[in-house]
């Protein structure tokens, strides 16, 4: 009853879902999607943080190196800013040569904040379902959701175990990055690691606190661009 259940969650997430690309676009070893809170806890300091971060990582050498060991030495990544609502902020991006990740750093850099008020992690996995992993330009070896935020669902967490295990019935992996600041610093983790993650790999690596995120979002990209075995890291 469970496996019909989470069949018919997957069916009204979407009319079709995530699939390979199909046509001549060469395949990529990884479809990353990032994405981060813009949450009302986040203001324009801790959005800078974060954007800065994932900037940084993706023009560090170990990052671009790790990029570009998998057999087909590319990758796609999207960027989703989530609130209320959820927005591709950045679309499907090609990364096949350093050049290509420092570009797109560029481009977070320049993004501006598209926020709102509560933390609807439900509504962005519902979006990233529906609407980001269906969009794939290229054939993907595996799709991975990297969610990051301080904060747990008060939309409508009930959703939120649901629509992981939708996507993680159709083959992806989501891997959390909690922020641990703030009023739920002490229980965040623990809500990542039972509600929010899952699928073949999936691991929880915390930023304590946002002074912390561009560690984290480096040793993050790392780990899930380069196929090692992967753990929880505290």
């Amino acid at each position: 009853m469970r496996a019909l259940r989470l069949l018919a969650a997957a069916a009204a997430l979407a009319l079709s879902g995530p699939a390979s690309a199909e046509g001549g676009a060469p395949p990529v070893d990884t479809a990353l999607v990032l994405a981060v809170d813009v949450s009302g806890s986040v203001d324009a300091e801790r959005y800078r943080l974060q954007m800065e971060g994932i900037a940084a990582a993706l023009e560090d050498p170990d990052v671009q190196h790790a990029l570009l060991s998998g057999p087909s030495q590319a990758m796609l990544i999207a960027l989703v800013q989530w609130s209320d609502r959820p927005r591709l902020s950045i679309p499907w991006t090609r990364i096949a040569r350093p050049a290509d990740a420092e570009a797109f750093a560029d481009r977070v850099r320049a993004l501006s904040r598209d926020a709102a008020e509560f933390t609807c992690m439900g509504r962005m996995l519902s979006f990233v379902y529906g609407k980001v992993l269906p969009q794939v330009p290229a054939p993907a070896a595996r799709s991975v959701v990297d969610v990051s935020g301080d904060g747990s669902d008060n939309c409508n967490a009930e959703r939120v175990v649901e629509l992981r295990d939708a996507l993680v019935a159709t083959d992806v992996t989501i891997n959390g990055l909690p922020i641990l600041e703030g009023k739920e610093a002490s229980t965040l983790a623990d809500w990542y690691r039972d509600e929010v993650i899952g699928g073949a790999g999936a691991f929880l690596l915390p930023a304590h606190g946002f002074g912390d995120f561009a560690r984290a979002i480096r040793q993050k990209f790392i780990t899930e661009i380069s196929w090692v075995p992967t753990t929880t890291f505290e």
